[in-house]
């Protein structure tokens, strides 16, 4: 690969968009470059599950054309990007990272993928997930192990596993992961990412559900930023969106003077915090500090209770699936998900109402807790990036969840949280801290994100060429 191609897949999306207008670049161009990029990692991160470059050609060349006539179709036009796989695109298999037999077709687009293909974006593929994106990691009895581009021996976090490899590998600038319960921030926070799970229903979804969401991936939050001027379009197919005002996704802070900060290093659930992850996130609240924010402590919100029993009702829930699949159907499901779910046959109708009560509580004591803060600061985990063959930080399938107790409380309570690189363990391994903010508010926890971005010391900085 020439030193020309290989710069062109480590350019921004704004560099791009910019590069297309002036005639310096071209759509092909990159997507070539893209391509290179992605056979060249590919034997190693296995991030990808459908990638065909012909496909990704075609899409070029008529952004290509359309650039050159003077009518791209928005300032994507012609832009890589992946989604996950769990994201319908017509006429693709959808297996949701498991090796079932005959994995559902889908007859049209996610609302997702028509905004990208409105926007002229070119897609490179889908991204690989685990098993029914249950899990942490990038462990899949389909695909089997997709590894960081960090170091191979470590974790993509997940379930947007492949999403975040691909995102610090650079197969394109940007990216889509969903997220149920840290899904889109645990590879980002892991894989040094600038990452947002929007506010509940702000990106239409063909499949909603309680906590779900889907949201952009990339290197900078400059980028994500541009992305969500194309996803955060209502769309009536999903009946659970909410008609949210505009958001300016341009916006930046001058400062941070007076703003209300809070400092989250307890989530009293799950694994307590490592030493170099707490250091890394309070020095983030310094540096609010410094800039004249006020920042207060922030006292635990949540309980074990309340994760144990959302943990039980996902499990309950997935046992249900599961239990609709013949024997040499579920003989094909990872033996961790098998045993992780089949758990959920304990839980009598009682019992699994009060868990899923858990979502309510969660919800209620989120909201209380930050609802007097324009910004709450937090890890985005406990710990920092485990094996890649691992499926969870605990690789026992009966213990609950150890890993979301900073994360899963907003997916329950609908408010967006963005993560940001702001340091490396001293072993290498990136630490992401999370930014949350009010529902509705996610331009400006963006904005909050972009400026501690700019303000971050040197040694929180990705440096993503030395991972060419």
């Amino acid at each position: 690969m020439s030193e020309h191609s290989t710069a062109l897949h480590q350019l921004s999306a704004r560099e791009l968009g910019a590069g297309y207008a002036a005639r310096g670049l071209s759509p092909v161009q990159v997507a070539s470059s893209v391509i290179s990029r992605v056979e060249e990692r590919e034997p190693v991160l296995n991030a990808m599950y459908a990638f065909d470059p012909r496909e990704v050609m075609r899409q070029a060349r008529e952004s290509e054309a359309r650039w050159a006539s003077g009518r791209p179709l928005s300032a994507l036009d012609g832009v890589p990007v992946t989604v996950k796989e769990n994201i319908a695109r017509k006429g693709i298999p959808m297996p949701s990272g498991t090796a079932l037999s005959n994995p559902a077709i889908p007859a049209q687009n996610a609302p997702i993928t028509d905004r990208i293909l409105e926007a002229g974006a070119v897609i490179v593929g889908s991204t690989t997930m685990p098993d029914w994106g249950m899990l942490s990691s990038g462990v899949s009895s389909l695909h089997g192990i997709s590894r960081s581009a960090w170091n191979p021996e470590w974790t993509t976090g997940g379930s947007s596993a492949g999403a975040g490899a691909a995102a610090a590998a650079g197969y394109g600038p940007l990216h889509v992961g969903t997220d149920i319960g840290g899904s889109i921030r645990l590879p980002g926070g892991w894989q040094a990412l600038a990452t947002l799970k929007p506010s509940a229903g702000l990106i239409p979804l063909d499949v909603p559900y309680i906590g779900r969401a889907a949201g952009p991936m990339g290197r900078s939050v400059a980028d994500i930023s541009l992305f969500m001027s194309i996803l955060g379009q209502p769309d009536l197919r999903d009946y659970t969106a909410r008609p949210y005002p505009a958001m300016d996704w341009a916006a930046e802070l001058p400062g941070v003077r007076g703003l209300k900060v809070a400092l989250h290093l307890d989530a009293n659930a799950g694994d307590p915090v490592e030493p170099e992850i707490a250091s890394a996130v309070s020095a983030v609240a310094e540096v609010f500090a410094a800039a004249g924010a006020r920042v207060q402590v922030l006292a635990p919100f949540i309980d074990q209770g309340m994760l144990d029993r959302l943990d039980g009702f996902w499990r309950t829930r997935s046992l249900a699936d599961y239990r609709e699949l013949p024997a040499s159907e579920q003989a094909k499901v990872l033996d961790y998900i098998a045993a992780w779910c089949t758990d959920g046959a304990k839980f009598d109708g009682a019992q699994t109402i009060r868990n899923f009560g858990a979502i309510d509580q969660m919800q209620k004591a989120t909201i209380a807790a930050t609802s007097a803060y324009d910004l709450v600061i937090s890890p985005v985990s406990p710990m920092p990036a485990f094996r890649a063959e691992q499926p969870m930080p605990n690789p026992d399938p009966h213990a609950t969840m150890s890993h979301i107790g900073f994360t899963v409380p907003y997916n329950m309570s609908g408010q967006p949280a963005a993560t940001v690189n702001c340091g490396f363990t001293s072993d290498g391994k990136p630490i992401g801290v999370q930014l949350s903010g009010r529902v509705g508010a996610d331009d400006q926890v963006l904005a909050a994100a972009s400026w501690y971005e700019s303000q971050r010391p040197a040694s929180a900085v990705p440096n993503w060429l030395a991972l060419d």
